[in-house]
């Protein structure tokens, strides 16, 4: 749904002064570091900016295409990512990055992701991905993968994890 004009804020310039003015409120643990940097980053319509995503979608699709063509694949299958990661408030969130749900989404091309077991009870996904307009296959194989491994558990809020076994460093 739509608010259109009848939205309450209209830029995001609008959401970070409301931010600002409700710190205590809304940003008792965290900043708005990323919202700032976008609204110095300027318009989406800036031509440097359109060269560049133009550049990362040609580039994603080749990658992917060239890929599936040169060892005839219906799909990619590989990890969606690293485990889940902890948060707190002392350290922050240690995302660790990668992954290959990045690339599709720059390409523009679908993406599945189902649970693929657990490290130290974090969650862990297995990626399908393919080139445009191959939703069915990836519905087929993201579905046959889920009925075989059975891995998937209700989501859960944990306040701690079970580190038993985890590496010392």
């Amino acid at each position: 749904m739509r608010l259109g004009l009848n939205a309450p804020v209209k830029s995001l310039e609008e959401i970070i002064r409301y931010n600002n003015d409700n710190k205590a409120k809304v940003m008792p643990y965290f900043g708005q570091e990323r919202m700032l940097k976008a609204q110095v980053k300027g318009s989406l319509t800036d031509p440097r900016y359109l060269t560049a995503v133009d550049r990362g979608r040609r580039i994603a699709r080749e990658s992917i295409d060239n890929t599936i063509l040169r060892y005839n694949l219906q799909a990619i299958i590989a990890p969606t990512g690293g485990p889940a990661w902890m948060i707190d408030l002392v350290t922050g969130d240690h995302h660790s990055g990668g992954g290959f749900s990045s690339p599709t989404a720059v390409a523009g091309y679908p993406h599945i992701t189902v649970p693929a077991g657990y490290i130290f009870g974090l969650p862990i996904g297995i990626s399908f991905f393919a080139g445009a307009w191959q939703e069915p296959v990836l519905i087929r194989l993201a579905y046959a993968f889920e009925q075989a491994s059975k891995i998937r558990q209700p989501p859960q809020f944990l306040a701690s994890v079970d580190l038993k076994g985890a590496p010392v460093s």
